[in-house]
């Protein structure tokens, strides 16, 4: 970008400041949310709370069907990616 320019536009400096920040909260908010080891912590947890006995049976199956639909979407979206 020539000088002219850069002087042209240098109001809009705190806009695009603002935008580049916004896109690396919302990257790290992704990065986050897509982040598979959570999940399956959770599940680990959830198998020791089965057989501890904190939990029934039916509990586990529901809490463990929506984990498991959990790492299906990460897993869809790594894919959609191609990460």
């Amino acid at each position: 970008m020539g000088l002219l320019s850069q002087l042209a536009t240098l109001p809009l400096a705190p806009v695009r400041g603002v935008a580049w920040v916004m896109e690396r909260v919302v990257d790290a908010a992704e990065e986050e949310y897509y982040d598979p080891a959570p999940i399956e912590r959770e599940l680990a947890a959830l198998e020791r709370a089965l057989l501890a006995g904190e939990i029934d049976e039916e509990t586990f199956d529901r809490r463990e069907d929506e984990l498991l639909d959990r790492l299906e979407e990460i897993r869809a979206h790594v894919q959609g990616t191609g990460g």
